[in-house]
């Protein structure tokens, strides 16, 4: 206990910085229960906190654990066929991430970051404002997506509003959108720990302490945004979800 307590006063956060951290929390629940683009909100208050590359450590064993309450949730929803079409690319752009990663110091951070922001909006506005209701096959979509939600979940966690575009291009029903990102997301996060770990150093102890911390939190927010989730018909949540997502890009956008 006493490790765990000296851990989290290593941090030195502040009474604000503590309730910001169990507001982003609540996002990053409300965000694995179907809510896609809440967590992208969490970003730039995480890396306000703690700074951009180091902040993407601390975030990534609390989102693995909000994934594993997810898939346990929609499992049975899930599209395989969605998912074996965009990883391969996507641990293509993890990679890229990485190695791209390690040459940026914390300003560049926040460029690459700001790029992929105008990037998600652009996909956001286009698919809101396109004619056409068929679904892309080629599979240079399925290239073009996953590497850059590989890129930009490994550079700051950012995947969100790339993947939210990619699956409802595939036009899947509520849950199955829902059970779909959980797999993916899951997975994702999970080959991205060994490179916060080995590669990057951002995952710690003392950072593993403060993300035990916050676990009960999450999972009040997963709880709350299932709750709100059941409420909702498809067409509500498709126009619902777009809308949070330019919200959440726009705010990321504005950081500082």
């Amino acid at each position: 206990m006493s490790s765990y307590l000296n851990a989290l006063q290593a941090y030195d956060l502040t009474t604000v910085a503590w309730l910001l951290l169990v507001v982003c929390g609540i996002f990053w629940g409300l965000s694995k229960s179907g809510l896609k683009g809440v967590a992208t909100i969490a970003v730039p208050i995480t890396a306000y906190i703690f700074g951009g590359k180091a902040s993407t450590g601390i975030v990534v064993p609390m989102l693995i654990f909000a994934d594993i309450i997810a898939v346990i949730y929609y499992n049975r929803h899930a599209q395989w066929n969605h998912l074996f079409r965009l990883l391969p690319w996507t641990l293509a752009g993890i990679v890229l991430g990485v190695w791209i990663g390690e040459l940026m110091n914390e300003s560049a951070f926040r460029k690459v970051i700001a790029i992929l922001v105008i990037i998600s909006i652009i996909l956001v506005f286009w698919w809101e404002t396109r004619k056409s209701s068929s679904v892309p096959q080629g599979w240079y979509f399925s290239a073009l997506m996953g590497i850059a939600a590989g890129f930009s979940t490994m550079i700051g966690n950012t995947a969100g509003p790339i993947v939210t575009i990619y699956l409802l291009s595939m036009r899947l029903p509520k849950d199955q959108f829902i059970g779909t990102g959980a797999w993916f997301f899951m997975i994702i996060n999970t080959l991205k720990l060994p490179m916060h770990i080995f590669v990057w150093h951002t995952v710690s102890v003392k950072s593993l302490a403060l993300n035990l911390t916050l676990l009960p939190i999450i999972s009040l927010g997963f709880i709350l945004g299932v709750y709100l989730i059941r409420r909702m018909h498809d067409d509500f949540y498709r126009k619902l979800i777009l809308i949070l997502t330019v919200i959440a890009s726009i705010f990321l956008f504005l950081r500082r």
